[in-house]
């Protein structure tokens, strides 16, 4: 998901913008003269030298939270300004800090490129209550005035480790002189500027380096700083990030942990293992139900029937590697349970365990399971179906999509759940829908949309559509496709049976996840254990590559041995049969080749692993470490999306909705050799080598528009014309070689009525609607002979080597692509003729003489092939000789 987009028109939806007002004075009118008690909140100034202010807006976020667009609400002497209360944004935001950009309303257009921060607690508030921020257009100054000055402000302070002496400097930056400062661990001072200190490493005026020594500091304890300002004599306090700390092999040394963490159940005891370096203490819950009384759904506190709050708690043990543990005999399962943690940032904050691998309702406590339980009958005979991954035909679709409209015709109670998703027998008007449907059109694996525990409201009398991609708890199901969401047993043994079914009809199951980013850093249960370790920053300030507010550091040991261990469960425990990475280009390398080595020595070698290979924004990791889509040579094992040919075909993604491709314009087409590297197995058509082991070829996913919508948008409005070209599409990109990947319900022109960004509207858009099965039987029927030749024969799953002797022919004056593929199964060579739009003089003709008709995707009446076939514009033919 190109997720910058999908967040920005995200907020387009969910917020009312403020119109400009005339222009006036931002101050409140006011007759006090001291500066009041409290603060009320504050206003960003925005001044431009061309004064023209409509087309610009704020992008705000509080920390480690999602963004949203605040559109100016008054112009005065100075320019334009925002000015909001307090009560606008969450409680405690003047004790942390925000983050803004100035930006266009109508596109991600920045004024100036990198995010800013605005730290309340340095800055004093005026006498009408308000803290003011002063912006140029162009700069990437905060004046605090509108003459521009600023304040005094710690600009940093970090910690670093010195390889040459051993030892870890603690550094801090101002923005003006300072006279003095203090070093504190917890409330003990360990630096003061009053005495000659020979731990000063060196000091200017607006900078000190101080070494702290060669033993790793209490972590339990805060590292500060208070400095004095020359000038001003003010004293401001910052705490250090500690965050380089980790970072380092002195941490990893110390702190590293390879074994098992979680709630490690038996019949004779379990084992409560978390990992928590930083933490003074850590208490476990146990409870006998997973609800509470109460809990906040969207800020209203909503109250349940049968919920508990009764717990026994037991103090864990700090034991070895920075591990907390404690082991209760017995048999305990279906209990469920949280951690209560203490360190230097929180205090008795509780938390459910990273590691849960089940939740109750709306994720709030984690489960000890037993597994045994939930297993089918027949479990053990279910296994992957064993396609390689150029044998893939993927289908891409969402829990809720299949059943949830009144056309798919099947138990009522069932619509929306994992049950409803393996309901067989269903029917509308004499054709399949659901299950039946998904088998009748013969793909090979269905990939998910995310199903693991996301930031929902679980409950089925208020539940709403989601896409999911705001992680919970990555390592249990989302109850909200649960027939009974309050208990954690039921949504495994449900979903086990949607695997059992799925592999019983040959298809495997591929799991969407999302590790890039969390719903929300503050108090997410990976922050607390451990305050700044499992995110990437930018100076104090989360990085926020995945446009959802943080990004998370795959390359942090104890990070990417969650991911291992998560997509190990998911794989072994589920029978998973494939993996698609969102936001991919986010994930180092290095992780991504670990994920895929331990999934295919310790699981299964057929698992299959792909993901977006790209970013949401600007990563705060190297580019080159990153498995980005440039980088894809050093891919091992997993490959990515393909969305060169895609954009070739159908101008899709962060193009504009007016511009056309190869397969929706009528002029003459440069893109071709990205369709050619597409058909032949590879993702850039610059590298010379072909691995079709890492190429996913489609047009449409769930993101952007379905392939009827984006052809519609593109202004093309002829009902017939739109038929044609959205079979011509996938019909390429199912003749192509590699994995062959398609967005649920184009086989018969679904459409979400034009939304682009269908995340969080209604069911009735994002239903799969079998009326069109019947309207549009013919494509219907075209999909299913392409995909049926895709699996009788080997012509579509040619090994890398084998890509490089295929010749794709692009007439230059025709845009006429064809190629020829040999059928070792069926001892036969078969032809591939695609046309697109473009005319000119001469006309469209291709020598099929011998030849013999598998498809014509216009269903030409008395088509007779012959050495002048004549071949019309949105045409695919696939015919075929023995050799």
């Amino acid at each position: 998901m190109k997720k910058i987009l999908y967040f920005f028109l995200m907020v387009l939806g969910r917020l009312t913008f403020v119109s400009c007002g005339e222009k006036e004075s931002s101050g409140i009118s006011s007759s006090a003269t001291e500066t009041p008690s409290e603060s009320k909140g504050f206003i960003i100034h925005y001044y431009r030298s061309d004064a023209t202010y409509d087309p610009w807006c704020l992008w705000l976020w509080e920390n480690g939270k999602e963004g949203a667009i605040y559109q100016f609400n008054g112009e005065d002497n100075y320019g334009a300004y925002y000015i909001a209360d307090w009560a606008a944004f969450s409680p405690g935001l003047e004790d942390s800090k925000l983050g803004f950009i100035v930006r266009k309303v109508t596109e991600w257009t920045k004024d100036y490129d990198q995010d800013r921060f605005f730290e309340f607690k340095n800055y004093d508030y005026d006498s009408n209550g308000y803290y003011n921020i002063y912006l140029k257009s162009g700069e990437g100054t905060i004046y605090t005035t509108a003459t521009n000055e600023v304040n005094d402000m710690i600009n940093s302070c970090t910690i670093t480790y010195d390889k040459t002496t051993s030892n870890l400097i603690l550094n801090f930056k101002t923005n003006k002189e300072f006279s003095g400062y203090e070093i504190y661990s917890g409330s003990i001072k360990i630096g003061d500027s009053t005495v000659l200190d020979t731990n000063v490493v060196s000091q200017s005026a607006k900078e000190l380096n101080y070494s702290l020594g060669s033993e790793m500091p209490d972590l339990s304890q805060k590292l500060s700083v208070k400095v004095t300002f020359k000038d001003s004599k003010k004293t401001i306090e910052k705490v250090c990030n500690v965050a380089s700390i980790y970072r380092t092999e002195l941490f990893d040394n110390l702190y590293t942990y390879d074994g098992q963490l979680g709630a490690i159940y038996s019949r004779e005891k379990t084992i409560f293992r978390v990992w928590s370096p930083v933490s003074s203490a850590i208490k476990l819950r146990i409870y006998d139900v997973g609800t509470p009384k109460t809990a906040s759904i969207g800020g209203t506190t909503v109250a349940f029937t049968d919920g508990s709050d009764d717990y026994t708690e037991y103090n864990m043990t700090k034991g070895e590697k920075g591990t907390w543990e404690y082991t209760i005999s017995g048999d305990i399962e279906g209990k469920y349970y949280t951690y209560v943690v203490t360190n230097s940032n929180f205090t008795n904050e509780e938390i459910v365990d990273p590691y849960a691998k089940s939740t109750g309702i709306n994720g709030l406590r984690g489960m000890v399971v037993d597994f045994s339980k939930t297993n089918p009958d027949g479990w053990d005979d279910v296994k992957l179906n064993g396609s390689s991954y150029q044998g893939l035909v993927v289908y891409e679709t969402h829990i809720a999509d299949v059943t949830s409209s009144d056309t798919w015709n099947g138990t009522k109670e069932n619509q929306k759940t994992f049950v409803g998703f393996y309901e067989a027998g269903t029917m509308y008007q004499g054709v399949t829908t659901g299950f039946d449907h998904i088998k009748e059109l013969g793909v090979n694996a269905v990939q998910i949309i995310p199903f693991f525990d996301a930031s929902n409201d679980e409950r089925l009398e208020t539940r709403t559509f989601n896409w999911g991609y705001n992680p919970l708890n990555y390592n249990s199901l989302d109850g909200i496709y649960s027939k009974n969401p309050y208990d954690g047993y039921e949504k495994i043994k449900e979903f086990k049976n949607l695997v059992q079914a799925y592999s019983n009809a040959g298809i495997n199951i591929i799991m969407d996840v999302v590790y890039n980013h969390v719903n929300g850093l503050d108090r997410s249960n990976f922050d607390v254990l451990m305050p700044n370790y499992y995110f990437r920053y930018n100076g104090d300030t989360p990085s926020n590559g995945s446009g959802c507010g943080n990004e998370t550091a795959s390359e942090m040991p104890m990070f990417r041995k969650f991911m291992i261990d998560s997509t190990e469960f998911w794989a072994s425990e589920y029978k998973i049969g494939g993996f698609r990475f969102d936001l991919m280009g986010l994930h180092d390398i290095e992780t991504m080749n670990k994920i895929t080595s331990n999934l295919h020595t310790n699981v299964d070698k057929n698992i299959t692993v792909y993901g977006e290979p790209w970013a949401g924004g600007s990563a705060g990791y190297p580019t080159n470490y990153l498995a980005m889509q440039s980088n894809m040579t050093q891919y091992e094992g997993f490959g990515c999306f393909n969305d060169q040919m895609r954009d070739a075909l159908i101008k899709g993604g962060l193009c504009a909705a007016s511009e056309k491709g190869w397969i929706t314009g009528t002029t003459k087409n440069n893109d071709t050799d990205k369709i050619v590297s597409g058909i032949t197995g590879k993702v850039l058509s610059y590298i010379s080598t072909h691995e079709t082991e890492k190429c996913v070829n489609y047009v449409t996913c769930h993101d952007n528009y379905t392939l009827y919508d984006r052809i519609k948008a593109a202004g093309i409005t002829d009902e017939e014309t739109i038929e044609k070209m959205a079979m011509l599409a996938q019909s390429v990109v199912l003749t192509s070689q590699g994995v062959k990947f398609m967005l649920a319900g184009e086989e018969f022109l679904r459409t979400k009525g034009g939304n682009s960004n269908s995340y969080n509207a209604s069911y009735a858009v994002n239903e799969l609607d079998y009326s069109l099965k019947i309207k549009n039987s013919a494509i219907f029927e075209n999909y299913k002979k392409l995909i049926a030749l895709h699996n009788s024969t080997d012509l579509f799953s040619k090994s890398s080597e084998e890509c490089k002797l295929i010749n794709v022919s692009v007439n230059s004056d025709t845009n006429l692509i064809v190629y020829e593929l040999e059928d070792t199964i069926n001892n036969r060579v078969y032809k591939i003729v695609h046309s697109n739009g473009y005319t000119t003089s001469q006309t469209n003709v291709v020598d099929l003489e011998g030849y013999t008709l598998y498809l014509d995707t216009l269903n030409t009446n008395n088509l007779v092939l012959s050495s002048n076939t004549v071949i019309n514009s949105y045409q695919t033919i696939i015919a075929y000789k023995n050799k």
